[in-house]
């Protein structure tokens, strides 16, 4: 909940013309309308869409199939 509250208060900031740099690794987070996400990989900085970053896809991952990923990771 503190994060979907973040959102809420980041997009009335920005109606502001406030600006913000962030660094997380929440899918929730960078699902921010308009944000440009830049992910630091090992070929360096790139600008990457929220549905190809590590972060959403692990998580996807999960939640499209908790038992298979609870059970390898449990193992």
């Amino acid at each position: 909940m503190r994060q979907l509250s973040m959102l809420s208060r980041i997009h009335d900031l920005v109606s502001e013309d406030s600006q913000f740099i962030i660094a997380t690794h929440s899918p929730i987070l960078l699902s921010f309308a308009g944000a440009i996400i830049l992910e630091f990989t090992d070929e360096g900085v790139q600008e990457t869409p929220l549905e190809e970053t590590s972060h959403y896809q692990i998580m996807k991952q999960f939640f499209d199939d908790k038992e298979r990923m609870l059970h390898y990771l449990l193992k």
